[in-house]
């Protein structure tokens, strides 16, 4: 599993995640899960700067969305 980084917000339907600077972002597609291996959703966007990007996952449950902030999530 690859480290994705930390929900730092969300926004239109997104959980916006920090990749850590030690860690190349997940590529687009990649399934998301939680430190309980609980599936999240999917990763669909890659964006910021280079040297400090950020993720953007489509949660498959909507209504987890708000109770994600703060969490850290992996790609398998």
């Amino acid at each position: 599993m690859q480290r994705v980084g930390e929900v730092v917000r969300t926004a239109q339907g997104l959980a916006v995640v920090r990749v850590p600077a030690d860690t190349d972002p997940a590529r687009i597609g990649s399934e998301v899960v939680d430190e309980s291996l609980d599936t999240v959703g999917r990763v669909v966007d890659v964006f910021g700067p280079v040297d400090n990007p950020y993720v953007a996952v489509s949660p498959s449950d909507r209504s987890r969305l708000t109770g994600m902030l703060g969490t850290k999530l992996y790609a398998r």
